[in-house]
């Protein structure tokens, strides 16, 4: 159904207010943002921002931040903290621009929501695609976020090319293919409304149907979204964690909630790590319009990209015999499962990084890994901290997960060793 001119610019106008919400920082330096044009495939004519910090390092992380409906690349890089952390902690933002009527982006189509399909999302890729070439910029460390339609982009991103980004942070969105329409209209009234409620199963079903034949490692995502919204209504918050937790074959069951601010409640899924497979974010008493106070930075702590990402500089710390607990849960079909692994440090000293060694069963075959690597893929085998992840303090826990074949044996490693150390 097509939105009438009175809807539409009811919904562009309370989208907009994600604008007004978000703290105005400009970077205190002497980088400036830049229009790039001729970067590769645009199939709706994307304009391309680009801001890189002084002083980046020789393979530098890589961000998307993507706008709110009637917005802009320049608006987003001078509404906020985006750039001001890319100049502390020496990342590169790209900032793109819809140029469509109402400057929202397509998150609806079957050509936005299908890998190298067509859309906004073949563009933004292409901007990706020439700042990696261009600047040399680390393919591990690329990610999105965005606010409203920016967040719904998000959503679509990571779905459609989990071969490109390795986490996202999405403010007031809804989940990956929630606004699909097949009558040309770019709204959907169900999903906004909050009405479109499926399993975790058939969310996850959406982004796996998106990328055929992929069977690599999924991003993390991070959900933020306020309880009074009534623009992309409240109930699509949880929607976002149900699809995300299937796709990294989680539990819906948070592994940790608490509230780090008086009206966020914040639950992690896989892990009680910043930088969880999952993490939700619920505003209490919150409209459409998300206060930015912190948000920022807590989605640039759980992207990892307030650190170098360069791996750990000290040798592995080894904890007691016993100082380190391991569950490892399963989930099986006829010739394949996935694995989610938590580690926690139960001994009083910080590990500096970390290392698994288990041995898996006859038969089975690791083909895919997150938040970890493993070497070799069968056999006795040991799992490594990424570059995000190494360091593990007294009471923390971590999560990876990987996904493997088998023949029939779908029984678990027996033991686990950290970094030479037994644990229960």
């Amino acid at each position: 159904m097509k939105v009438t001119a009175r809807i539409a610019g009811a919904v562009i106008a309370a989208l907009t207010l994600v604008a007004a919400s978000l703290i105005t920082a400009p970077p205190a330096a002497s980088a400036q943002l830049t229009e790039v044009t001729g970067f590769g495939t645009n199939p709706t004519n994307l304009r391309m921002h680009l801001y890189v910090p002084d002083g980046i390092p020789a393979r530098p992380a890589l961000l998307v931040a993507v706008h709110y409906c009637t917005g802009s690349g320049p608006a987003f890089f001078s509404g906020t903290e985006f750039a001001s952390l890319a100049d502390q902690h020496k990342f590169i933002v790209i900032y793109p621009s819809a140029t469509r009527s109402g400057s929202c982006y397509d998150v609806s189509s079957p050509q936005a929501l299908r890998h190298d399909g067509g859309s906004d999302p073949v563009g933004i890729v292409s901007m990706v695609r020439y700042v990696q070439q261009r600047y040399n910029t680390d393919p591990e460390r690329t990610y999105a976020t965005g606010a409203s339609s920016g967040a719904m982009m998000t959503n679509v991103l990571l779905g459609a090319y989990p071969d490109v980004f390795k986490a996202g942070a999405a403010f007031a969105g809804v989940p990956f293919g929630c606004f699909a329409t097949t009558d040309g209209s770019s709204w959907n009234s169900q999903c906004a409304n909050g009405q479109r409620i499926m399993t975790p199963q058939q969310w996850g079903d959406l982004v796996r149907a998106a990328y055929p034949g992929y069977s690599g490692p999924r991003p993390r995502m991070q959900v933020w979204h306020g309880t009074e919204d009534s623009t992309l209504r409240y109930p699509n918050f949880q929607e976002q964690i149900k699809q995300w937790t299937n796709v990294h074959g989680l539990s819906h069951t948070p592994s940790l909630t608490d509230q780090p601010q008086p009206n966020w409640t914040r639950t992690r899924y896989g892990g009680t790590g910043t930088t969880v497979a999952v993490e939700g974010i619920s505003l209490q008493g919150v409209g459409h319009n998300v206060p930015q106070s912190g948000m920022a930075a807590a989605a640039i702590a759980f992207l990892g990209l307030n650190t170098g990402g360069g791996g750990p500089s000290q040798p592995p710390t080894t904890p007691p015999p016993g100082a380190c607990k391991v569950t490892y849960t399963m989930n099986t079909w006829n010739t394949g499962f996935t694995a989610a692994v938590t580690i926690t440090n139960t001994s009083s000293t910080q590990l500096s990084s970390w290392s698994l060694g288990f041995t898996l069963p006859a038969g089975q075959t690791v083909t895919s890994a997150w938040n970890a690597t493993i070497s070799p893929d069968s056999g006795q085998v040991t799992a490594r901290n990424a570059g995000y992840n190494g360091t593990l303090a007294p009471g923390a826990s971590t999560q990876f997960g990987f996904q493997a074949t088998h023949n029939g044996n779908t029984s678990k490693p027996p033991a686990f060793i950290l970094n030479g150390a037994a644990c229960t």
